[in-house]
């Protein structure tokens, strides 16, 4: 989500930058935690200035949201069967959950994003392909006849994203592993009831 220059406007961007302030970012991040870490302490610690930050983001919010989501903002392909597909997504959830950097900025993030609607909007923007991606496999399950047409796309993430970060919230120690995601996808495909 970070956000590019004009390309026609002055020299080339320098992505040793981008990686290095993203780098150092996610160390602090782990380190000192959200609410502790600062623009300039992320550029010197990447060897860069404030201003060439600034250039790339539009603050401290969004560094660390690309820090802690960027890369989790594509999808693999379809399978074509939703099950697997099922599976693999909330894989991936469970893969953002339980990585320290994520856990670092969750709370920081959500805070700054309830008192700024328009970061808010930035973020979620951020995941637009990948909530995409869930709402076209969801339908073309449903034109397969493996899942019940009323079922909505964005409750489906809500579930698949809000159980992993509820898991990371009320149990910060907790590992999680392959069962955790077996159990989840049995409760999506299947439900509580016998």
């Amino acid at each position: 989500m970070s956000v590019v220059a004009d390309p026609g406007a002055g020299r080339p961007r320098d992505t040793r930058i981008d990686a290095a302030v993203l780098h150092a970012a996610a160390e602090l991040l782990v380190e000192v935690g959200y609410q502790k870490v600062t623009v300039a302490a992320i550029a010197d610690r990447a060897g860069t200035t404030k201003t060439a930050i600034y250039r790339r983001w539009s603050g401290k919010a969004e560094l660390l949201h690309d820090v802690a989501f960027a890369e989790f903002t594509t999808m693999q392909p379809s399978s074509g069967d939703f099950a697997h597909d099922l599976r693999a997504m909330i894989t991936v959830a469970k893969n953002l959950f339980a990585r320290p950097v994520t856990r670092a900025a969750l709370a920081g993030l959500i805070a700054d994003m309830a008192s700024d609607p328009a970061l808010a909007a930035r973020v979620h923007g951020g995941f637009a392909d990948v909530f995409g991606a869930v709402r076209e496999r969801l339908m073309v399950a449903v034109e397969r006849g493996e899942v019940h047409a009323d079922i909505d796309p964005d409750r489906l993430i809500e579930v698949m994203g809000g159980s992993a970060m509820l898991r990371m919230l009320l149990v910060p120690d907790a590992r999680f592993d392959d069962s955790w995601v077996e159990q989840m996808t049995a409760i999506i495909l299947h439900g509580a009831l016998r």
